[in-house]
């Protein structure tokens, strides 16, 4: 992709099926200057990439397809994605990006709304869309051809054709426009057909109901479409609209759009989070279910990170904005969703091209049977033209063409309900193969902070020396510190700050307390001070070989205790490793950490270990799994890990929605649970299970009614029925997928 091409997205009110996108792309890739196109139904938004492109072209060209279309953001500059994504910019600037556009609400004609394609503001009920009007108005039409029918039979054919033409109009309309913009073989077209020629076999009564049933199969297909798209809206709606914003000690109320990074919000009980965050003071528990999927509420306190629309339970916090609006996690969400929708699985543009040639293949099946018959066996023209046609109604591909799509569009919601983001259909579809996942430790298998694992006391108690240790370290922020100040809390000690505490550069702390002189650090200092008994150096050293961090505790001139400490594994790390074994994938470690500390670690949690690596050591193992034949994931926090997620086939970011974790990788774990990289591969395989199950519906079904209408058993009502029912049950199944919780280990 060239420098000089840029991207635009529109918002396109009105889309509800595979075929409209089509038709839009097929449509908008004619005109001059546009590079590429990108349409998603579920996300309602078209994705151009272009080179001096005439935008009021394009927008007139969706217009005159009977869509409505408005600019979702300007134009930016193209970034070019990662392997995966080829085609979509993956820049986050969104700060247009609302769910809630004004649009005009003018309504067209409900003669107009073909397809049901009348776009009219899609927010309300469904029943004020004009969508729903025409099939209320084609339904009361039929009702009256049958009640007048009673009283003129003379003029049967002409109340049937009167009733069939107030929801045909509409159809021929878009399927004469589609042929004009490069699409003659869509559904209108099959349609169109279908129901003339009904009507020349004096089967007028027939062609209403079709084409009655043909319009109540596109509205329940848009309610179902608009079910999808509305599990991307209730994510944007998240973040609350106000927040209180604090300067210099007063607070007022503000838009949650105006916050700017550096302000200091009030965040009081009940409340949900404005935007992304650090806390500065307070302390309670917060609610990330909504956006981490995470079913138990977090402690948070000074220095912790909290996400935008996530709840505050109990307890005011004052919270420093890290992230403006248009950038805070919820709009990175919303936004990774929408752009991977545009993004086609293999699966998908198979069928798409499958497609291509299935309709026209359709058409000339249909006039084969229509014709050869006849000519070849002088059977009843009216008989074999009825079956030609229902052949075509039967043929109609909206099922086969919705099915990828649907359940690629509802797995991807449904991920980023849980905190799992994935780029688009292509890593959705490659994650269920993956035989091979590479972890970082720190960070990824551990909780990247240090805790106290062992207390070892010497004539005292262990709560007296905890509190002589946390003495020294009241007002410390060095992770040793911290981690042995919230043992300290853990075991109900009160520690009382030494006096003349102050740090020994690379060597440990001192300070004075009840008048004796205290000293923590490292074992080599402490012998320097107070020799170690041999006992004691082996305890020490066994430590050690656990991948421990020992400080040694002097009080006076004698040994008062040790205190060990390491960066654990998760809690949930030995479960999600047993996990991904579970699923057929090998686990190993690469990291960068001493070898010591490594292996402890790893056989602790049963897994093979590749430590002291640089950045490009990781790269180069996860390029020979790969020679291997592996299908590999590499986990990591998207930093010093860069290298070897590019090399990964799939790469996977863990931890807080930075920019780096969104951007860098392939899939991000919004929550850092290694129990979510399972996860990702289970609704992954989930995903691809119901694409099947689609498929085997629509071909199923279409090939049952195709020999049923040959031999004389059905007709156009149940052909029409049957695609209409194959849609429907296509699309509520992998409206399923919206329901995926994944396992929480």
């Amino acid at each position: 992709m060239s420098a000089e091409e840029t991207s635009t997205r529109f918002r396109v009110e009105g889309m509800d099926c595979a075929s409209c996108a089509s038709k839009i792309d097929t449509a908008v890739r004619r005109l001059p200057g546009v590079e590429d196109v990108s349409v998603s139904v579920v996300a309602g938004t078209l994705t151009l990439g272009h080179k001096g492109a005439d935008l009021a072209q394009v927008q007139k060209k969706v217009t005159d397809l009977g869509y409505r279309i408005s600019p979702l953001t300007g134009a930016v500059p193209k970034v070019a994605a990662k392997q995966h994504d080829h085609s979509h910019n993956h820049g986050h600037d969104h700060a247009d990006h609302d769910h809630d556009h004004d649009h005009d609400d003018k309504k067209p004609d409900a003669l107009e709304g073909m397809h049901g394609h009348d776009h009219a503001a899609e927010d309300g009920p469904w029943w004020k869309t004009a969508k729903a009007q025409l099939t209320i108005f084609c339904g009361l039409a039929v009702a009256a051809a049958f009640a007048l029918e009673r009283f003129f039979p003379q003029w049967h054919n002409e109340l049937f054709i009167l009733a069939m033409l107030v929801g045909l109009l509409p159809i021929f309309r878009r399927a004469r426009m589609g042929m004009m913009n490069g699409s003659p073989f869509s559904i209108e077209t099959l349609m169109t057909v279908a129901a003339v020629g009904a009507v020349f076999i004096d089967a007028a009564e027939e062609a209403a109901i079709v084409v009655l049933l043909f319009l109540v199969g596109e509205l329940l297909e848009g309610i179902a479409t608009g079910r999808a798209r509305a599990s991307i809206k209730a994510l944007a709606n998240l973040v609350p609209r106000r927040a209180h914003r604090e300067v210099d000690g007063k607070v007022s109320e503000i838009d949650a759009a105006d916050l700017a990074v550096g302000d200091v919000v009030l965040v009081r009980p009940g409340d949900r989070m404005p935007a992304d965050g650090v806390v500065l003071s307070g302390e309670g528990s917060v609610d990330e279910a909504p956006v981490t999927g995470e079913s138990v509420p977090r402690h948070k306190g000074p220095e912790d990170q909290v996400f935008a629309g996530t709840v505050n339970q109990d307890g005011a916090l004052r919270v420093r904005v890290t992230a403006a609006a248009a950038d805070n996690t919820i709009a990175r969400i919303v936004s990774l969703v929408e752009t991977a929708q545009e993004s086609k699985a293999p699966t998908e543009r198979f069928i798409d091209r499958f497609s291509k040639y299935y309709t026209p293949g359709v058409l000339l099946v249909g006039a084969l049977v229509a014709i050869l018959p006849p000519l070849l066996t002088g059977a009843s023209w009216d008989e074999w033209v009825y079956k030609g046609l229902a052949i075509l109604l039967i043929g109609c591909p909206c099922a086969l063409v919705i099915s990828t799509p649907a359940a690629i569009a509802a797995a991807l919601s449904a991920g980023a309900r849980q905190g799992l983001l994935m780029k688009g259909g292509v890593v959705l579809e490659q994650l269920g193969k993956i035989n091979m996942v590479a972890l970082d430790k720190t960070g990824t298998l551990t909780e990247r902070r240090p805790q106290v694992t062992d207390v070892i006391a010497v004539g005292r108690s262990e709560a007296e020396m905890l509190r002589l240790a946390a003495s020294l370290e009241v007002g410390s922020s060095h992770p040793l510190a911290t981690a042995i100040l919230a043992k300290a809390k853990a075991a109900g000690v009160e520690p009382v700050a030494a006096s003349n505490a102050g740090a020994l550069g690379g060597k440990g702390v001192v300070g004075t307390l009840d008048g004796g002189e205290l000293f923590l650090g490292s074992p080599k200092a402490a012998a320097v001070r107070v020799p170690l008994s041999e006992d004691f150096s082996i305890r020490i050293g066994a430590l050690n070989d656990e991948g421990k961090t020992v400080s040694v505790l002097l009080a006076g001139n004698d040994v008062a205790g040790l205190i060990a400490m390491r960066d654990e594994p998760r809690d949930d790390a030995r479960a999600g490793l047993a996990a991904l074994k579970a699923l057929g994938a090998d686990v190993v470690m690469l990291t960068g950490d001493n070898a010591r500390t490594a292996k402890a670690i790893g056989a602790d949690l049963g897994i093979a270990v590749n430590a002291e690596l640089l950045p490009e050591d990781k790269q180069r193992i996860v390029l020979g799994l790969k020679a291997e034949g592996k299908l590999v994931a590499k986990v990591g926090d998207g930093i010093n890990d860069a290298p070897a997620l590019a090399a990964a086939d799939i790469g996977i970011a863990m931890g807080g929605g930075t920019d780096v974790a969104l951007e860098t990788a392939d899939a991000a774990v919004l929550h850092g649970r290694v129990m979510d990289v399972a996860n990702l591969i289970r609704i992954s395989r989930a995903a691809m299970s119901n694409i099947w199950q689609n498929i085997t519906i629509a071909l199923g079904l279409k090939a049952v009614f195709l020999v049923t209408t040959i031999i004389g058993v059905t007709g156009l009502w149940p052909a029409i029925l049957a695609d209409t029912g194959a849609t429907l049950l296509v699309t509520a199944n992998a409206l399923r997928l919206l329901a995926w919780k994944g396992q929480k280990g």
